[in-house]
């Protein structure tokens, strides 16, 4: 397969999957304004198995430049790995809204 097409296609794995996680990141935060916190941690767990599917994409391809395959600029990947750095963010600052969330319900 064509290395640029390769690459096309590892960058629209780490958006979808990038995606995904961030769809479960929108319903855990919702679910937790609800103080509905089995959800939200579900929901959560699940946000981070879809990001960590994404960071193994992207991973596995920059591993292999580093090992000398040589890959053209793309500006998809770089939109990708974007996408993918943002969720990461977002992940990481709903994890700590929850917990202010479960202090919250706690200390009623």
């Amino acid at each position: 397969m064509d290395k640029q097409m390769e690459l096309v296609q590892v960058a629209m794995q780490i958006i979808l999957h990038a995606g995904d996680a961030r769809n479960y990141v929108t319903e855990a935060l919702k679910a937790a304004k609800q103080f509905n916190f089995e959800i939200a941690d579900e929901k959560m767990k699940q946000a981070n198995d879809c990001i960590s599917l994404a960071h193994k994409a992207q991973t596995t391809t920059v591993q292999s430049e580093m090992s000398g395959e040589k890959y053209e600029y793309s500006m998809l990947f770089a939109h990708a790995q974007d996408t993918l750095m943002t969720i990461m963010s977002e992940i990481n600052m709903s994890l700590e809204m929850i917990d202010i969330l479960k202090i919250i319900k706690n200390s009623k």
